[in-house]
């Protein structure tokens, strides 16, 4: 008990502290969840040793992960994923598959009918969406039409994965793996239309429930908790991975409350961003080895470059054949395709699957979790980058520039005033279904 104590008070630190360094880095080039999963690699058993990740940090670790898909869950609109957008993020997903498993199929390290390789080719195709909600907010990305792209396609690349590593990874039989889904589904579906038709019919036990969400009973806490954790345990009963009970925890919610409820939001967010969801990233950081990541620098190059491979090219060329966003400039689909070969805690559940099976070492999971990390700090930053840069027009400038050099200045400034223009263009925040255009209709 004093051993994890101690580990929880460094890791509550190190979730102090990595904020503040983002904050003060100039620009904020460097999200948040880097620095947790650093703080964690460097503190964690492989290196200095003073975090452990046993028995209870594991257990809030398991929460953490819970939170951050539950809010993820919570976040996304099924009307968006019914829409024609959605189902071409739905469709791409399919074609990413097809492309991750002719990728393993020719890696000569992995093989496509064994778990280590079918771990590696869900893990290519996988979008980091709930990782991604709050690097969007801070860029001021989440709620523009970019940002509404990024969560169409990037849904499906957290969805359906987490059904993949379901019905292909497990070691049951595949009837019985379809049952045990199909009666995990028939539960999530339970637990969200009784509590619906409950509120609808204006129930003792639901008004009881919201006379007292902001006292110090928190009923509306408590009941999101108790979803939670009810599904996620029945999860594991059914020895499914957690994500899954946590993802659905997130739909239900978003189907029992679908105007939304931001003080229910609010409290949420506290209790996931301000302390499990960090613990989360830190513990994975703390299963980073090191040194295995520095012994085999190839492959880790190699994974990134396999997930803009099968994840970005797919989404860029989808959105560019769509009659809707293929009038869109390139910058922004490529800004699109980008953010969503963001990927990490996907990464870190299916290599766990795998190392935890025999299938896997913990040198080849730690350079691939370790990956995921990188493309946490590098992409939405390149993703960025990339619509202010080709939006500049570089080439046509670096001609006028050569064409006549005294006014290198005055070209400089007017293509960065176009770039800013297109960044402002782009990022405008979608008015409500209600009160204006849609997401589709803005990206014309």
């Amino acid at each position: 008990m004093t051993v994890d104590l101690v580990s929880l008070a460094i890791i509550c630190a190190v979730s102090f502290v990595c904020p503040v360094l983002s904050q003060i880095i100039p620009g904020k080039p460097i999200p948040e969840t880097v620095f947790l999963l650093i703080g964690g690699m460097v503190l964690g058993p492989n290196l200095l040793a003073v975090v452990g990740t046993d028995n209870a940090i594991s257990l809030l670790s398991d929460l953490g992960l819970g939170f951050l898909f539950l809010l993820a869950g919570y976040e996304i609109d099924p009307k968006n994923l019914a829409g024609s957008e959605g189902r071409r993020g739905f469709a791409t997903w399919f074609a990413s598959l097809a492309l991750a498993f002719v990728v393993v199929w020719l890696w000569p390290e992995f093989s496509v009918t064994t778990i280590d390789g079918i771990a590696v080719v869900i893990a290519l195709t996988t979008t980091a969406i709930g990782t991604l909600m709050p690097i969007l907010q801070e860029n001021k990305v989440f709620g523009t039409r970019l940002g509404n792209a990024v969560l169409n396609y990037g849904t499906w690349g957290e969805v359906l994965p987490i059904l993949a590593m379901t019905l292909l990874l497990s070691t049951r039989a595949r009837w019985e793996t379809i049952a045990v889904l199909a009666a995990f589904v028939a539960i999530a579906v339970f637990a969200a239309v009784v509590p619906r038709l409950a509120r609808k019919a204006g129930g003792k036990l639901f008004r009881l429930i919201e006379r007292n969400a902001d006292t110090n009973s928190q009923m509306f806490v408590r009941t999101v908790v108790l979803l939670l954790t009810v599904l996620v345990a029945v999860s594991a009963v059914f020895q499914l991975d957690i994500v899954l009970g946590a993802f659905a925890a997130g739909f239900v919610l978003r189907f029992v409350v679908p105007e939304g409820n931001e003080l229910l939001e609010a409290k949420l967010n506290s209790i996931g961003f301000g302390f499990f969801i960090p613990l989360f990233f830190v513990c994975s950081g703390a299963k980073i080895d090191v040194t295995a990541v520095f012994a085999n620098p190839g492959l880790l190059v190699l994974f990134i470059c396999l997930l803009l491979l099968v994840r970005a090219i797919p989404i860029y060329i989808a959105m560019a054949t769509d009659k809707e966003t293929g009038s869109w400039p390139a910058a922004s689909r490529l800004t699109v395709a980008i953010y969503c070969t963001t990927a990490l805690p996907l990464i870190v559940a299916v290599t766990a699957i795998a190392t935890s099976a025999g299938a896997m070492t913990q040198d080849v999971a730690s350079v691939l979790v370790a990956a995921g990390g990188i493309t946490v700090l590098v992409m939405p930053f390149v993703a960025s980058l990339a619509l202010r840069t080709v939006s500049a027009h570089p080439i046509s400038a670096a001609k006028e520039i050569a064409h006549d050099p005294r006014a290198f200045r005055t070209i400089i400034r007017d293509h960065s005033r176009v770039s800013h223009d297109s960044w402002e263009q782009h990022t405008r925040v979608v008015p409500e279904a209600a009160g204006g255009q849609s997401a589709e209709d803005d990206g014309k």
